[in-house]
């Protein structure tokens, strides 16, 4: 009788040519997904329209390496921007807290001051 792995046991995460942890890297595993279905695109596009094996798996890496680079920047840099924007976020519930119901408070109605003329 099989038994089934104990959930204790840690699992090795999977490294893509054993740098680039793929599970924990954000954006990596769309990027590497993206590029493998360019390339196959790429290539297969080339060699249906020349016949020409060689080139066209030549064009296949080159079509991995560009749209995996361009997947990749472009997820980082809307990734990079959220994490602005939740920080920002942050900060601003941070303040409202610390500064709610005090004379600091931007939203509090200021009493006009009594000015001596």
């Amino acid at each position: 009788m099989a038994s089934a792995p104990e959930p204790s046991e840690p699992t090795k995460p999977f490294k893509l040519l054993g740098i680039l942890d793929v599970e924990n890297i954000p954006c990596a595993r769309d990027s590497i997904l993206y590029g493998s279905l360019g390339s196959v695109v790429a290539g297969l596009g080339h060699f249906l329209l020349t016949s020409r094996i060689r080139r066209s798996c030549d064009v296949g890496v080159g079509g991995f390496i560009l749209v995996t680079l361009g997947c990749w920047f472009h997820c980082r840099y809307n990734y990079a921007k959220l994490r602005i924007q939740e920080r920002i976020a942050r900060d601003g519930i941070k303040n409202k807290i610390l500064y709610e119901s005090t004379h600091l408070d931007p939203e509090r109605k200021q009493s006009p001051s009594k000015s001596s003329s």
